[in-house]
């Protein structure tokens, strides 16, 4: 079982028990559980549930670990010719979470198969 969730405007692929870094999360302190409720698709087996936009009610369960910092990024400017060049560099701050559970309603409809879908014309 998988879903793809919407963090942060970001779109993640999560799955039960695994690990994902998402953009840093200020108020979250270790330990912590947060719950994320914009889920785009769950796919249960051979049951797979669409949102439009998301799917109503389905849920993902996080626990926090820590949070902690990319590599160094470097930017480097440069201007030929007009002895202009500008380096800098920062590195991003993420926070990194477990998945502990993917919550989809009882009465969520799977989409049709495609066999069984009527054609429309």
């Amino acid at each position: 079982m998988y879903a793809i969730v919407d963090i942060a405007g970001k779109q993640f692929r999560v799955e039960e028990g695994r690990y994902l870094y998402i953009p840093y999360h200020e108020k979250a302190q270790p330990g912590d559980t947060l719950t994320f409720d914009r889920v785009l698709l769950v796919v249960d087996g051979d049951q797979v549930y669409l949102g439009r936009p998301v799917v109503e009610g389905a849920a993902v369960k996080t626990r926090v670990l820590e949070h902690v910092k990319a590599d160094k990024i470097l930017v480097f400017k440069k201007k030929r010719r007009k002895r202009y060049k500008v380096k800098r560099g920062h590195r991003q701050r993420y926070t990194k979470v477990q998945i502990e559970a993917l919550e989809v309603p009882q009465n969520a409809q799977p989409l049709a198969s495609e066999a069984t879908a009527q054609p429309t014309a």
